[in-house]
């Protein structure tokens, strides 16, 4: 059996989608403010055809790209990752998953208090990173949970794991997915384990999401109907839920995940293989670092040809991603852009793929891929395999 790889860059979008004025977000572009305020040094993803998406700084077109490139248009109504990955998978968000700019409500946090055993800290939207700083001593003497959210649908939890053991934060994070439901059905709830003393606290890489769980109408749900693997490396797997995944293979972090799928390759891993990135946003992103994010394109890029030697001749590779987060900008929230399509395979046409109107068009790409379909998207396979 072939594989398909999707390989997405937590992210890194790559200008603003034509509706970002909407969200508060005109004028943003990850990769292009990136480029502007760091010397990118990512020569394997331009001879693919990076520079061809779109103008940036030292990333210029190739004359001649070894891959097929585009750029996908955001449809679903929000910016964050849930959306954007279900996005990929055919999930259409016709309506935004629920925010809380003011808090969460008294009546959810009082019953989440009783559930747990624990008070309550924040309640807020806040920088992760700002908030445990702000409340981690009295979250340590207290055993309160530091509570908070941001411009997406989450609710966090943060925690010290010598107050609060990591296995009872995910247990906590457990009562809060059943209790965020209905109106209060946020896409994720996140635990947020920190360590450290007074002053010097930071976050540990236990992180971990839990997700709504996704509509059956997707498209690694109809992949497994076909009897075709999934296979989920790193924060797929809590993207969605753990469901419709037949290995998931563990990463905290870039490179982590970069190592996880070079092994299942080199084991010779079959069928549908599902890649997220998640330093760009969570390191460098979210805390508005360009330097930081630049040097992470350029590791990504150098570690790429250890993947593409390990492509078989029918085998696919696309990178992408699933939202912008402009660092450059005041705002630490996500950003309404386009986002990069960079095909890589032996048989493929080298080709411009064109403005695509959904994420959704590579899950019916890889749907077709495999023999079916998905009910949203149009499959670009025919310009991918079209010769002459």
């Amino acid at each position: 059996m072939k594989r398909f790889i999707v390989v997405v860059l937590d992210s890194a979008g790559i200008g603003e989608a034509p509706d970002a004025a909407l969200f508060g977000d005109a004028g943003s572009s990850t990769m292009g403010h990136i480029a502007e305020g760091y010397d990118l040094q990512v020569p394997q993803m331009q001879r693919l055809g990076l520079g061809n998406i779109a103008p940036l700084r030292g990333v210029p077109a190739a004359d001649a790209p070894q891959g097929a490139y585009g750029k996908m248009t955001p449809l679903s109504m929000g910016k964050d990752t849930t959306t954007g990955h279900w996005e990929m998978a055919g999930i259409i968000m016709e309506q935004a998953m629920p925010t809380f700019p003011n808090g969460f409500p008294k009546e959810l946090l009082d019953e989440f208090s009783r559930r747990t055993g624990r008070g309550v800290l924040g309640n807020k939207v806040a920088s992760g990173v700002a908030i445990i700083n702000e409340l981690g001593d009295q979250m340590v003497a207290t055993g309160d949970l530091i509570v908070y959210t941001s411009a997406d649908s989450v609710f966090q939890i943060a925690a010290h794991e010598e107050v609060v053991p990591v296995d009872e934060l995910y247990r906590i994070c457990e009562i809060a997915r059943e209790l965020l439901a209905g109106p209060y059905g946020v896409g994720r709830v996140i635990a947020r384990p920190f360590i450290g003393t007074s002053g010097a606290y930071k976050r540990t890489e236990n992180r971990r999401d839990f997700s709504l769980i996704p509509p059956p109408e997707n498209l690694l749900h109809r992949l497994q109907q076909q009897g075709v693997p999934v296979v989920s490396v790193g924060k797929i797997r809590d993207i969605f839920a753990g469901k419709y995944i037949d290995e998931a293979l563990p990463a905290h972090n870039n490179d982590e995940s970069i190592d996880q799928l070079i092994a299942a390759l080199k084991a010779d891993q079959k069928g549908f293989i599902f890649v997220n990135l998640v330093d760009f946003d969570m390191l460098y992103g979210h805390r508005n670092d360009v330097s930081g994010y630049g040097r992470a394109l350029d590791y990504f890029d150098e570690r790429l040809p250890e993947i593409l030697r390990l492509l078989g001749n029918e085998d696919v590779l696309v990178i992408t991603a699933d939202h912008g987060n402009d660092p450059s900008t005041p705002s630490t929230d996500h950003s309404r852009e386009y986002v990069p399509l960079l095909v890589y395979g032996a048989g493929i046409n080298h080709t411009d793929l064109g403005v695509r109107g959904t994420f959704a068009d590579l899950g019916a790409t890889v749907a077709e891929y495999f023999g079916t379909d998905l009910a949203v998207g149009e499959s670009f396979l025919p310009q991918l395999m079209q010769k002459g």
